[in-house]
């Protein structure tokens, strides 16, 4: 079984145990999923089982979406409501003013120190163990944009977010940035991410309805397509010498994609390749020479990356 499967993640269920979950009930046993949710957190978890695996690395730059309420006033050492609280404030004199200019400030392309209560590691080792061990490890600020923020709901002490993001963005880092741009310091109350991506909440199979399936054994009619990921890839059919050169990892000459008029294409344009069947086989790179180099086989060649 390759695929991939859109899982609504309720609170209490690590990412991990959701992978598990699949793996135990599909006896499928490549499954992985892209993007970790934190435990307390719900929403949209992509797993990918079999060779959708492979295509995992291509959802880490897609963007998401992410609706999040910030209790404002109540600053904790992991940044959500899991934490010890380390700084309590005032904030009867916030009002949405301040609020507003605030968010103004984190939109855009801003500079985001992640949690030091998280898997990221330092020295091969997650900063969260560094930090229960009482180690001082300071993560590294990166850049990190937000497409979109609007203020859902304001709620005293409580406001309410909705944020479109891209990779290596932390929702629990902006809730303790707000804060400190407010001066009351702030946590994360609760997180729902509503895309990852193409795949979306309204879409997103529950857990109890994904064990029901498994049970009857209709699982698999949630199963996506694995290239439901690459679809706005350009595409391409493969035959004759091209699956023969792509079974050795040589170039291809796709020539009537690179003379599509409308098409300009750059060094590194990713391709999606099909066999003369419909199945996905292979994904290619143009080298900017005129030539596709297989970057991925996905089935029927010898080699697999290249």
């Amino acid at each position: 079984m390759d695929g991939v499967l859109n899982v609504n993640k309720p609170a209490g269920w690590t990412s991990f145990d959701i992978v598990a979950f699949v793996r135990r009930h599909s006896g499928v046993k490549r499954v992985g999923h892209a993007g970790t949710l934190d435990p307390s957190a719900e929403g949209v978890l992509v797993v990918c089982l079999g060779q959708a695996t492979r295509v995992l690395e291509y959802l880490l730059d897609v963007g998401k979406t992410y609706r999040a309420r910030i209790h404002l006033g109540v600053a904790t050492d992991t940044y959500d409501a899991d934490g010890e609280v380390v700084r309590t404030s005032d904030t009867s004199s916030i009002g949405r003013n301040a609020v507003e200019q605030a968010l103004d400030s984190l939109r855009g392309t801003i500079s985001q120190k992640p949690p030091i209560y998280s898997a990221l590691k330092r020295e091969g080792t997650p900063l969260y163990k560094h930090a229960r061990a009482g180690r001082n490890v300071e993560p590294e600020a990166r850049e990190v944009h937000i497409y979109r923020l609007d203020l859902v709901d304001l709620d005293p002490p409580a406001l309410t977010v909705e944020i479109d993001c891209g990779r290596g963005f932390y929702v629990r880092s902006f809730a303790n940035d707000l804060g400190e741009k407010l001066g009351c310091g702030a946590h994360l109350e609760h997180l729902l991410r509503t895309r990852v991506g193409p795949f979306r909440l309204e879409t997103a199979v529950g857990i109890d309805v994904l064990r029901g399936d498994f049970e009857d054994g209709t699982w698999a009619d949630l199963v996506l397509p694995m290239d439901t990921v690459l679809l706005d890839w350009h595409a391409a059919i493969l035959g004759g010498d091209n699956v023969e050169n792509l079974r050795f990892g040589r170039s291809l000459d796709l020539a009537a994609l690179q003379n599509k008029p409308a098409t300009s294409l750059q060094a590194g344009t990713p391709c999606r390749a099909y066999s003369l069947e419909g199945k996905l086989i292979a994904l290619l790179r143009y080298n900017g020479d005129a030539f596709w180099q297989p970057s991925k086989v996905l089935a029927g060649g010898i080699r697999n990356d290249f």
